[in-house]
């Protein structure tokens, strides 16, 4: 960061931000001292990795036994002989679970037969817990080891630790919910309110523009008003965001805007591994080698995948001794033999996708831009970075990506997102609104065939069902102070039915520009949360809200869903009047699992 202030607090605090990646994960933590500029730090030892010098990475592996039992976390998972070990004891290796936590409408039944699967016994967030709960006392461990006064210095800091969770661009509020939970049954937090204010969250596109502003933007790169887009190219997701500095004073902090919607896609490089081992299962289905399969794929994902620069050039894929041959199969001394016009043909997905998203997010961005950084594991692939370049050239923009390790971009820029803040606006990714009902109109077309959806009111009126009211539409830029509203009413034929308002929130991912009812395009619409607030007190106000109607006296509350969409959390607000006064309470937001 060119310029970071001092941090204002008024007392010390310890902040972790823990980057939970699909192949690899990290750990970045700061010691904010009032008055003093924080520093960015890295967790660089871990188990079974102490004499690798400056890993900052471990894998996303998680080894069971039969009763559910954590045997070997990150790089242990990997250690020399723990693979015949977990063979002879039927453990269960997880890896690539952070795909089974992606939200409901990507949860595609071809994806999910691709993916290893879970324990039986274990869900989604029993697995992430394990794994926070290791990742802490990965950062623990360190921490006391390697500060002066270490021990102390985790006795007075760790029980109030803040944690910073990065999660894909594509996540929302239910996935947030259950990582919370998975911190709470990890041990990071206890199960109050302070403890679960003590978590925030970060998408992965924001935290790598943190890390990009101090590891990889060139100069020019923000000027003249323009933007930037930052790609994070991961194992599971590629995320995509636009980006432009909303100032350009540098004697104070650089404040960013958020540009267009943001993107995640499932195409990271474990994609370009589920190609290849599609062609070899297909390829070696009548050798004698067929039995190594897992073994082959392994070998091509730990060398081959990495080292790929060259479609022209045949590929090996060393894997066994040199008395392993099989000439029908390209198996010579150990080594498959596949051309390099097929391994580019793993990669082309992943490829595409890339450039249409850019190409997307620049068709919808509020600001131009022309730099397109990419970060993230996936990004030190030379052929990936080679081929985006080439193809976005022609077209106008500049391809680059940071010198330092880019695998880091997350859980550094997650912390650097706690410190900074440096994004203030940011921009809807779907049409956020309610199912209310509408005046029956007898002269409009879409009233006339839904009639039978219709129904007369207690007021008296005939209403349709299942109309969509939009509260916040899609592409809008959102301030994080920004409220979005609309009005409604809930009628009830007693005030005691009035006592606790239950609503629900719904988003849009369609392509209509302008979504109305909930029969057309119905599949694309998708329960946000369930909002829930204590009225209670307002049966002793009954005359305020007494109303007649033909069958008799009925209740109405007319009130405002108000939603503040601008913070890296959806905030809801539930408003009404008493005696002419707006009253206004904080909404018990209950998300769907499966949302």
């Amino acid at each position: 960061m060119t310029s970071r202030s001092a941090y204002n607090g008024y007392r010390r605090k310890l902040v972790l931000a823990f980057d939970v990646g699909t192949t690899f994960s990290g750990i970045s933590y700061s010691i904010l001292d009032p008055g003093q500029v924080p520093k960015i730090q890295g967790v660089t030892r871990f188990p079974a990795q102490e004499h690798v010098s400056g890993s900052s990475k471990i894998p996303t592996v998680i080894y069971y036994d039969g009763v559910g039992k954590a045997r070997a976390v990150g790089a242990e998972a990997l250690s020399e002989g723990l693979y015949e070990q977990a063979e002879e004891e039927g453990w269960i290796k997880v890896e690539w679970f952070k795909l089974h936590l992606r939200p409901l409408g990507e949860k595609s039944t071809d994806l999910a037969s691709r993916l290893p699967p879970l324990p039986h016994n274990k869900t989604i967030v029993q697995v992430y817990s394990d794994f926070l709960r290791y990742l802490l006392d990965c950062a623990s461990k360190y921490i006391r080891e390697t500060h002066p006064n270490g021990p102390d210095l985790w006795a007075t800091l760790g029980p109030t630790v803040e944690y910073v969770l990065s999660h894909p661009n594509g996540w929302e509020g239910s996935q947030q919910s259950q990582l919370r939970d998975a911190a709470i049954a990890a041990g990071l937090i206890p199960n109050t309110q302070s403890g679960r204010e003590r978590v925030h969250f970060v998408t992965e596109g924001e935290a790598s523009l943190h890390y990009s502003l101090e590891n990889g933007l060139p100069p020019d790169c923000l000027k003249h008003g323009g933007g930037v887009a930052i790609v994070d190219a991961g194992g599971g997701t590629v995320d995509i965001s636009a980006y432009a500095q909303t100032r350009d004073d540098r004697s104070v902090a650089r404040i960013f805007e958020e540009i267009a919607p943001p993107q995640c896609h499932f195409n990271g490089s474990v994609f370009v591994s589920l190609g290849a081992r599609a062609f070899l299962t297909e390829h070696l289905k009548d050798s004698e080698f067929f039995d190594d399969l897992n073994n082959i794929v392994r070998c091509f994902d730990r060398t081959t995948k990495l080292r790929f620069r060259n479609a022209g050039d045949p590929q090996f894929v060393k894997f066994g001794s040199t008395r392993d041959n099989e000439p029908e199969t390209g198996i010579r001394y150990g080594q498959l033999k596949i051309t390099g016009s097929k391994v580019a043909e793993f990669f082309e997905p992943s490829i595409n996708c890339v450039v249409e998203a850019v190409k997307e997010q620049w068709r919808l961005s509020h600001k131009p831009f022309s730099h397109v950084v990419l970060v993230g594991g996936f990004s030190s692939s030379d052929w990936l970075f080679q081929r985006v370049s080439d193809t976005l050239q022609p077209q106008g923009f500049h391809v680059i990506r940071p010198e330092n390790h880019l695998n880091k971009a997350v859980a550094d820029g997650a912390m650097s997102f706690y410190i900074d803040h440096c994004v203030r606006t940011r921009v809807s990714k779907f049409t956020y609104g309610q199912f209310s009902n509408t005046r029956f109109d007898p002269q409009n077309p879409d009233h006339v065939m839904r009639v039978k959806d219709s129904y007369i009111s207690l007021s008296g009126h005939r209403n349709i069902k299942n109309a969509f009211s939009i509260i916040l539409p899609k592409n809008t830029q959102v301030s994080e102070t920004k409220e979005f509203s609309k009005d409604f009413h809930i009628s009830r034929k007693t005030m005691d039915k009035l006592q606790k308002a239950t609503v629900y929130v719904w988003c849009y991912k369609g392509k209509a520009a302008i979504p109305l009812w909930k029969d057309v395009d119905r599949a694309n619409y998708f329960r946000l949360c369930t909002i829930v607030v204590d009225l209670s007190h307002l049966v002793n106000l009954g005359d305020q809200f007494k109303k007649e109607g033909p069958e008799g006296p009925y209740y109405r509350l007319h009130y405002k869903l108000v939603l503040m969409f601008g913070l890296s959390e959806l905030k809801a607000v539930f408003s009404w009047k008493e005696n002419g006064v707006e009253k206004r309470s904080p909404a018990n937001i209950v998300y769907d699992p499966e949302g």
